[in-house]
């Protein structure tokens, strides 16, 4: 009597590390859409691994395009991720406690860094700001190419609500194209030399492009309501001169049609900050933390 349960063990794991082998091809691609849509590379890398996780358990004997199934398949598990970190939001702020816009930190945050550098800051500062059915159709279509139908069925609407969820989404990742054509001839020099003196670590230079008197308004930790003011211009640079390792991610912006900047590091938005400026100085600023003023805030960052 011939024993055949080894031969199909055999078979099984040949079956596994072939798929296996598979999988690693497509890794990189799967990354990349996974990082677009969630914006931090561990999260990246977590659905990746539940995406892994969910093939080994699959039948994919039916499966004639695994690279658009695993695209498909990443997509399903970082929307989810999305949908959660959205709901942990709200409950946050629906009981009062101030939003934490900290993450795990990345094992490998010099690759993120680069990750966020071919995306592109202003393009990943706005993603966050999208809801997750319109990150997951605006990144899948307009940066992968998938079809607009295989997107409808992801996300439970209609072919007609796709193309429109992600229309929507372009319009506000482009907003920062459009801004260029703002009226910022007087302004936007000031906020350059603002923002290479910061970087420079520069105290007289960053003086000299401050209003003696100037008003600088922020709230405190980001908690809701709380405010702080300091007046005067060395006041203020003598500590934010302390900030100048950090500036390399502050960018110019357009705040709510306003002149201003946002602090990004590797493309997710803790700070954003307008300015008025009166006969070529900064007379004040307001910097906000708070993430439902952060939330509501017209953003579209500019080029350096």
């Amino acid at each position: 009597m011939t024993d055949t349960g080894g031969g199909r063990v055999t078979e099984q794991q040949n079956e596994r590390d072939w798929l296996a082998e598979r999988f690693e091809e497509h890794r990189s691609h799967l990354r990349g859409v996974a990082y677009r849509m969630l914006g931090n590379l561990t999260e990246a890398d977590d659905a990746v691994q539940e995406a892994w996780v969910r093939l080994s358990r699959a039948d994919t004997s039916t499966v004639q395009n695994l690279g658009g199934w695993l695209t498909t398949l990443v997509a399903r598990v970082s929307l989810d991720m999305l949908r959660s970190r959205t709901a942990r939001r709200e409950e946050s702020l629906g009981t009062q406690q101030p939003a934490s816009t900290a993450r795990v930190s990345s094992p490998d945050p010099e690759h993120e860094a680069i990750l966020a550098d071919a995306v592109g800051l202003a393009v990943l500062v706005v993603l966050e700001r999208l809801n997750p059915a319109e990150r997951l159709a605006f990144v899948l279509h307009d940066m992968f190419g998938v079809p607009f139908d295989e997107i409808a069925v992801i996300i439970g609407r209609s072919l007609d609500a796709t193309r429109q969820l992600a229309s929507r989404a372009r319009r506000r990742v482009r907003g920062a194209e459009s801004a260029r054509t703002a009226d910022l001839a007087r302004q936007r020099p000031v906020v350059d030399a603002f923002l290479a003196a910061l970087r420079a670590g520069d105290f007289d230079a960053l003086i000299a492009v401050l209003d003696p008197d100037i008003v600088v308004r922020s709230d405190i930790g980001g908690l809701p309501g709380a405010q702080r003011e300091i007046h005067g211009a060395r006041e203020w640079a003598t500590g934010a001169i302390k900030f100048s390792r950090q500036a390399e991610s502050v960018r110019p912006a357009l705040v709510d049609g306003s002149v201003g900047a946002v602090w990004a590091p590797r493309g997710r938005l803790v700070r954003a900050v307008k300015f008025d400026i009166v006969d070529g100085r900064i007379a004040r600023m307001d910097v906000m933390g708070d993430r439902a003023t952060l939330d509501a805030l017209d953003l579209a960052v500019l080029d350096d």
